[in-house]
Parts: structure tokens; C-alpha cells; sequence
């Protein structure tokens, strides 16, 4: 493990994410697996470091944070400037508004703590995409109700927004057994 990714899960202790509840255990779990789905498909250490951290901040379908924004130098000193940049994306994604339009080549986001807008690089792009499919495939891997409730829905976007998903997570997306 480098030495990002170990101060990654130090921060993580610190801050209290083995303490919080998550689908399948802890929030810490969670981070880890989604962490390592990224890492099977050949993720680049950045956005794997970004997968790990995800949650930092809060996402909007997930409001406890484990550090408030005005310490975000602290992540990007464990973690980096990339790594930290797409995990305040993630964060401050309003999902409502983006997840519909992630089909499309260029996607412009709301910051949901800024109420700014801005439309990320191709690559950040591709990254968010790819963090939020190891993430939902997580989640709904570790909890039956959330599966049956947006499984299907979930795999329409993720098939809808190929284009920013490496073939592995698209794989792993196809071939997950979907509750009916």
C-alpha cells in the first residue's frame, strides 16, 4: 500500500468511519470495498484514492461527513490534489440533476455546497462515473431492499453512460444477479 492510501485510512480511522453505519457494516467497509472493486478494474491509484474517500464530505444520499469542507487541505494532504478534487466532485454532486444527463459527452454539475456550476474535464468525468458505479455496485451487493428498489434503474445508467465506464466496471454492472 502506498503511503497515500495508507494516510488515507489512518484519516479514515481518526475521523470515525469504522463507527458509522453503512450497508454491509461500516461506513470504513464500505470505503474499502468500494476502494477495491476500483482497484480490480484497473482503476488509476488517484481515482481508487478518490473511491476510498468518497464519502468525506457527505454525498447528497449520504449527509454524515467525516471532515467539514473548510478542512479540505487535510484530505488533499493524505491523499493529493486529484484525488481530493474528485472526491469534493462526488461530494458535491446533486445526483437529482446529474445522473439523468451522464448519457451525454459533457455534463455540467451543481455543487450542492456551493450552488455553483461547473462542467469537470473528460477525464474527472469518466472518474466520477466510475467511482459512483464501484460505489452503487456496493451498496446494492450489500443490502437486498436498496437492490430490488433501484437495481434495475441503476443498471439503465450505468448502461446509458457506457461511454465514461471502463469495460470492467461495465462487466461487473451486466453481469451482477439483480434481485427481481
Amino acid at each position: 500500500m502506498s503511503d497515500a492510501f495508507a494516510d488515507a485510512d489512518a484519516l479514515l480511522i481518526a475521523c470515525g468511519a469504522k463507527t458509522v453505519a453503512h450497508p454491509g457494516g461500516t461506513l470504513y467497509e464500505h470505503l474499502h470495498r468500494v476502494r477495491a472493486l476500483l482497484a480490480e478494474w484497473e482503476a488509476p491509484n488517484d481515482v481508487q484514492l478518490a473511491g476510498l474517500c468518497h464519502a468525506f464530505y457527505g454525498t447528497d444520499a449520504f449527509p454524515t461527513a467525516l471532515l467539514p469542507l473548510d478542512q479540505r487541505a487535510t484530505l488533499a494532504d493524505a491523499i493529493g490534489l486529484r484525488a481530493e478534487s474528485l472526491v469534493h466532485l462526488y461530494a458535491g454532486c446533486e445526483r437529482d440533476e446529474v445522473y439523468p444527463r451522464l448519457h451525454e459527452h459533457r455534463v455540467e454539475f451543481r455543487d450542492r455546497f456551493t450552488n455553483t456550476h461547473r462542467i469537470p474535464d473528460e477525464e474527472s468525468l469518466n472518474a466520477f462515473v466510475e467511482i459512483t458505479a464501484a460505489n452503487e455496485l456496493d451498496v446494492v451487493r450489500h443490502n437486498r431492499a436498496l437492490a430490488l428498489e433501484h437495481g434495475k434503474a441503476l443498471l439503465e445508467l450505468f448502461s446509458g453512460c457506457r461511454a465514461h465506464l471502463s469495460s470492467a466496471a461495465w462487466r461487473a454492472w451486466k453481469n451482477e444477479p439483480l434481485p427481481q
